[in-house]
């Protein structure tokens, strides 16, 4: 693909809507890609998770080094989410075909309506964690697999999920968990399902290289922007357009 500015442009957006709320990858760069740029779902899926496979360990090292991420529920998550991650790029990549490119389309789209909707629940399921006075959780290694295994599939056929569906679960699972553990965990956990359901989808050929170097000129810097601008201007500002666009892309897929 010829170099676009406007790729660079929604790669900034999109980098910019990472780091100020923690979604929006593929939730946001993968509609905008089909429904704007022309761009082959397939094509799309598998770009993304590349320019995304660069922005997650951005906001996963600083947690990292704040000490704020549950390793062992990390662990647990990835023994399920690489292989479904790879399953799920392989299964889109061995099926083939245009059908493949519609069925992926509307997939997309559900994805992305139940990514909205869990916007919603998810601050007041923050707001039951915070009134209680728990300790911290016991890892529950077969339910976690379970939900690693699920949203690596998730991801693999649509690329999105990673910063959406396995947050939620994750409030469900273990509603002790501070805000910045939680968003740490989510960050750490998403490098493998990432890179897992990118190789997956590398290898079946469905990566634009030309797209992702755009995008990447955008969403780099955009992602550090956001990051910066996420300190004075309050995620809660922001998810409601965010919620409209994820919602109204989802129904214009579907």
């Amino acid at each position: 693909m010829p170099f676009d500015p406007m790729l660079v442009v929604a790669g900034l957006v999109t980098g910019v809507m990472v780091g100020l709320t923690g979604m929006g990858g593929g939730a946001l760069m993968t509609p905008m890609l089909v429904l704007l740029f022309g761009v082959s779902p397939l094509t799309a899926v598998g770009s993304d998770l590349v320019v995304s496979l660069v922005m997650k360990p951005v906001g996963g090292m600083v947690h990292v080094r704040h000490g704020t991420v549950r390793w062992d529920i990390v662990g647990w998550l990835t023994a399920g989410s690489v292989a479904g991650a790879f399953g799920g790029a392989a299964l889109v990549g061995l099926a083939g075909g245009d059908h493949v490119g519609s069925l992926l389309r509307h997939a997309i789209g559900v994805a992305l309506i139940a990514t909205s909707l869990l916007m919603v629940v998810r601050p007041f399921l923050k707001r039951r964690a915070a009134s209680g006075e728990e300790a911290a959780d016991p890892i529950r290694p077969a339910m976690t697999l379970v939900v690693g295994l699920v949203g690596g599939i998730l991801v693999g056929l649509t690329s999105v999920g990673s910063g959406s569906l396995i947050v939620v679960l994750l409030l469900l699972m273990y509603p002790a968990l501070s805000s910045a553990e939680l968003v740490g965990t989510d960050l750490v956990q998403a490098v493998p399902i990432v890179a897992s359901a990118a190789l997956g989808h590398f290898i079946f050929g469905d990566i634009s290289l030309g797209l992702v170097g755009s995008l990447l000129l955008g969403a780099v810097p955009g992602v550090f922007f956001g990051a910066q601008l996420s300190a004075r201007a309050p995620s809660k500002l922001v998810r409601p357009v965010l919620f409209l666009v994820l919602l109204s892309s989802g129904l214009k897929l579907v």
